[in-house]
This record gives structure tokens, sequence and C-alpha cells, in this order.
């Protein structure tokens, strides 16, 4: 057999897992649990013998795709990247956009599996809390309030702003609850001026 014709190493179990995991996640966005093993297989590329053999059941293998969505390591890495020499305002609109994203796909996800009110692990808040008070650091002359309660203002109107049902016929982007956030309803009502950024990969 010669080193073009060789064929592959088979995956291993974590890999072959972690493959199927991969594909199932878009087929329970588009149809919930109602997904099949076949349309599974199918979007995988394997048989469906293969599925059960590496979660034993559809049950298994739903609960192991939504840990995987659920997981914070894209936010966590999306706080991490944040310069913490920025204006203020420049850091505040970055973690709202990152709050922001998390929340309305998350909810996107869980409410075409019928979880909608599923909260996030408590530890994971608390994990967000601590990194946005270590960005917020620098600016603690300006603070009217500790960072980690300014972490918890800027998580209530993230996550309100990102449910659906509650903002019909409203706009609440990133911008306009940064301003919220800086000035509040009675501050003076100076614009709110951001950095210029790269732009980041959704």
């Amino acid at each position: 057999m010669t080193e073009g014709t060789r064929r592959a190493s088979p995956l291993s179990v974590e890999d072959r897992r972690a493959m199927i995991i991969e594909a199932v996640i878009p087929l329970l966005i588009e149809h919930g649990r109602g997904v099949t093993s076949r349309q599974i297989a199918e979007r995988a590329g394997i048989a469906e013998g293969t599925i059960f053999r590496a979660f034993g059941d559809k049950e298994s293998l739903v609960q192991a795709a939504i840990e995987k969505y659920l997981d914070p390591a894209v936010m966590r890495a999306g706080l991490e990247a944040i310069d913490v020499g920025l204006p203020l305002a420049s850091k505040i609109h970055r973690i709202i956009e990152l709050m922001q994203g998390r929340f309305q796909h998350v909810m996107g996800f869980m409410a075409a599996l019928g979880e909608v009110g599923r909260p996030p692990a408590s530890n994971t808040r608390t994990q967000f809390a601590e990194f946005i008070a270590e960005i917020l650091q620098p600016n603690l002359d300006r603070l009217n309030v500790p960072p980690a309660q300014v972490a918890q203002y800027i998580r209530l109107v993230a996550f309100a702003s990102s449910i659906t049902e509650f903002n019909r016929g409203h706009e609440f982007d990133a911008e306009t609850l940064t301003s919220l956030i800086m000035n509040g309803i009675a501050g003076q009502p100076n614009p709110v001026v951001l950095e210029p950024q790269e732009t980041h990969a959704s």
C-alpha cells in the first residue's frame, strides 16, 4: 500500500464522540429533540450503530451536546482578550456584546430543545463576575459601585435584552446598553465614545 492510499488512522473513542456532538448540535437547533438517529448518522457520515456504541442512547448524546453548547470557554476567552487599558466605555461595550451573544445563542438552543429557563451553573456566573472585576480594576476611581456589582448590572441588562418576547418593537443593542450602564437614566446625557477595535469573529 502506497503512502497516498494508506488508510487514515481510526478515530479514538473521544474524538469520535466529539465528532458526533459537533454534527448533532446544528440538527438539534433545527429539529429539537425530534431529530432522528438516522439524521445524525447522515450528518456525521457514520452508521447509526456507531452513535449508540459511542453514547448508549440518543438522550445521552443530547445531554452531551447541551454540555458542549453551554461550555463557557468561548465567552471566557473573549473576556480574557479584552485589553484592560481600553477606556471604560469600550470595555463595557465589549463585555455587553459578549454576554448578549452568549445569552442569545444559549436561549435559542435551549428553546429548540424545550428547556427554556434552565439557568447556567452558578459557578459560571461567579467566574464571569471575577473576570469582569479584573477588567474594570483600573477604573475603580470612576465606579460608583464595586466591580462585582457592575458585573451583575451588565449581566442583567444583557440577559433581559436578549429575550425577544420582552423587547418587541425596541432596540437594545450593545451601544444603547453601554450608555445605560455608563450614564444611568438621570446622569449627564454625554454620548458614549468607543475606541476602535479589531473585528471579533462570531
